[in-house]
Order: C-alpha cells, then sequence, then structure tokens
C-alpha cells in the first residue's frame, strides 16, 4: 500500500476542492490517504477566507509527520504574484530537519494550483514548488502530455493541474477533476516503483 500525503493551503475554497479531488483518487486507488490542510498566517479579508476556514476547521493540519510518513506526496497552492502561497512555504520552510537528514530523499511529489486569470500563474506557482522539491532530493512528478483527460477543455499543461477560478469563490471547472485524479495515479504509481526500487536486493 502507497501513503499518501495531499498537504495544501487554500484561501476561499479552490484550492481545496482541487486537493479533496486528489484525496478521494488516491482512496479510489486503494491507498492511505492523509488530506491535511496548511493553516491561515494572519486573516487576509478576501471575501468567502472566513466562511472557508469554518468549513475546513475539521482538516487537520499539516505537520513534519505527514511528510515524513508518505511515500507520494502531492502539494497544492493557489497563485500568489506568480509564486506559491506563503502560507505553503512557511511550512516548506519547516522541513529542513527532514530534508537535511535524507528522510525526503526519493519521494514522488507533484504540485497543482489554482488562479483566478488564465495564464495568471498556475504554471509558475507549480513550477517555484518543484524548486522546494528539488531541495528535498524527492522525484518530481509531472503529468506530462500522454492522457487525453489533459486536453479536455479547462485542463491543459504539463505541468500540474490547475484550475481558473475567476472571481467564483470556491470554484473549480469539472474537467480538473480528471485532471487532479490522473495526476494522482500517476504520482502514486511513481511512488510505488521508487518504493520497490528501493526494496529489491542490491545486484551482485
Amino acid at each position: 500500500m502507497t501513503n499518501v500525503a495531499v498537504i495544501y493551503y487554500s484561501s476561499t475554497g479552490s484550492t481545496h476542492r482541487l486537493a479533496q479531488a486528489a484525496a478521494d483518487a488516491a482512496a479510489a486507488e486503494g491507498a492511505e490517504v492523509r488530506l491535511r490542510r496548511v493553516p491561515e498566517l494572519a486573516a487576509t479579508g478576501r471575501p468567502g477566507s472566513a466562511e472557508h476556514a469554518a468549513e475546513v476547521a475539521d482538516i487537520p493540519e499539516a505537520t513534519l509527520d505527514d511528510l515524513e510518513w508518505a511515500d507520494a506526496v502531492l502539494l497544492g497552492s493557489p497563485v500568489h504574484f506568480g509564486l506559491a502561497a506563503p502560507q505553503l512555504m512557511q511550512f516548506i520552510n519547516t522541513t529542513s530537519s527532514l530534508s537535511i537528514h535524507g528522510k525526503l530523499l526519493n519521494k514522488a511529489v507533484s504540485a497543482f494550483a489554482s488562479g483566478s486569470a488564465e495564464h495568471g500563474g498556475q504554471v509558475t506557482t507549480i513550477l517555484a514548488l518543484h524548486n522546494a522539491i528539488c531541495h528535498w532530493g524527492s522525484v518530481i512528478v509531472a503529468t506530462g502530455s500522454a492522457d487525453p483527460v489533459l486536453y479536455e477543455k479547462n485542463n491543459g499543461n504539463p505541468y500540474g493541474a490547475s484550475t481558473v477560478a475567476g472571481n467564483r469563490i470556491g470554484f473549480i471547472h469539472s474537467e480538473n477533476v480528471g485532471a487532479i485524479a490522473y495526476q494522482t495515479r500517476r504520482t502514486i504509481q511513481v511512488a510505488a516503483a521508487l518504493k520497490a526500487a528501493a526494496a529489491a536486493p542490491a545486484a551482485a
């Protein structure tokens, strides 16, 4: 069985919905799943943020134990000026105690994002998270362009699932659910292969 941690920050709900879809897809694959949210640093004042915080209060907050436990990790963030949200980066900034001791080596890690505008920074946010994955020594899992779901309307980059929410609070396109499900399955497949390779006896 593969341990999957879906760790995300969401202000008004779009990234949360992608994260929940990833967790559901992982569970459908028979994985052990931890859906974990990164808490707010300070009130943003964004419309819908207070209501969303109340809705997800029962979801556990992410911890370093979740990362160490996982074989596969999916990181989700809304776009913040083309970068990952500072809330998620604050959590990532606490991971040195794991990474410098090699405890994040060879984990399969993938990233997804949501943003308000088309071409508004979803790809750069995902790529910024890839930088952290490199520092962890983990293996980046991108979606590529090899599955038909990625060509459906409102999908379509090879880096990770993303959504264009516009000014719709907590919105994702229905096609994005298929994209994040595919991304999750692929991340699990890569994680399983890495685990199998690590468990195989060394060649004589």
